[in-house]
Parts: C-alpha cells; sequence; structure tokens
C-alpha cells in the first residue's frame, strides 16, 4: 500500500514538471478551520501525497500553501491535527499534520491555501514551536 502511494507522489511530481500550475482565485480555500488535537486522529488521518509549499504564521492564524495531484481540488478533506503531546523544551515545542484525503484522481497539480485557527495550541509561557510533519522549518509561535 505504501509503495502504490509513494509511486502515485512519485508519478504526480514527474506531472508538476511537465504540467503548467493552475494559481487563480479558484484553486484558493482561505477559510479558517480550528486545529484538531487528538494523539489517534494524528495517527490515523488520511494521509494523501501532499507538499507542503510554504507556511505564514499571523497573530493565532497558520496559513498552510500546500499542492497536491487532483482534478479540482473540490473534494479534498483537510485538516490540521496536532498529536495532542507537549515536548519539553524551551521553548516548548508541539508536533502537528496536514492530513489531507484525496479521492480524485486526475492528472493536474493543484496548490490552495488554508488558514487554521492555532490558538488552542498555546502553553504555558507565551511561546511554542510548531513541528509540521513535511515542513523543513519550525514555526516559532509567540502569543
Amino acid at each position: 500500500m505504501k509503495s502504490s502511494k509513494l509511486i502515485f507522489g512519485i508519478f504526480l511530481l514527474c506531472i508538476s514538471f511537465i504540467s503548467c500550475e493552475k494559481d487563480d482565485d479558484n484553486n484558493s480555500l482561505d477559510y479558517n478551520q480550528e486545529v484538531i488535537i487528538s494523539a489517534i486522529l494524528y495517527n490515523t488521518a488520511p494521509s494523501d501525497f501532499l507538499t507542503i509549499n510554504n507556511v505564514v504564521l499571523r497573530d493565532d492564524y497558520l496559513k498552510i500553501n500546500f499542492s497536491s495531484g487532483g482534478c479540482s481540488g473540490e473534494s479534498w478533506e483537510i485538516k490540521l491535527i496536532d498529536a495532542d503531546v507537549i515536548l519539553e523544551s524551551y521553548p516548548p515545542q508541539r508536533n502537528l499534520r496536514l492530513s489531507l484525503k484525496n479521492e480524485e484522481l486526475c492528472e493536474a497539480y493543484i496548490t490552495k491555501e488554508i488558514s487554521f485557527d492555532i490558538s488552542e495550541l498555546q502553553v504555558d509561557g507565551n511561546q511554542v514551536l510548531l513541528n509540521i510533519n513535511n515542513f523543513e522549518s519550525q514555526i516559532l509561535y509567540v502569543y
């Protein structure tokens, strides 16, 4: 199962290099969702292939720009899930994952943005580091 997802992911990357990336207003999902704090969902929620292109933190909102293969992305189910564990460090850290359920079987490579209210991720003190799976940089959330 994992090898078929890996092959599909490589296939999508290849297509992205030979196809046009459509970047218009129809591909934007810029609305606010709540972050989900659940160890169970962190481990079991769908994990269809996606690429996180950019993450921007503004106040209590985390905007994530990401891409995946599909037809339009209209049927995608997207969730930001926290592992419900606070890592003891300075500053403390939290692990998150962007979950994507994508059942679209088209060859287009679609980019979307979505923002999440992350105020529920605050811990004692005034800052926390956010580690997002498949994103190379940590995000320092200061509140």
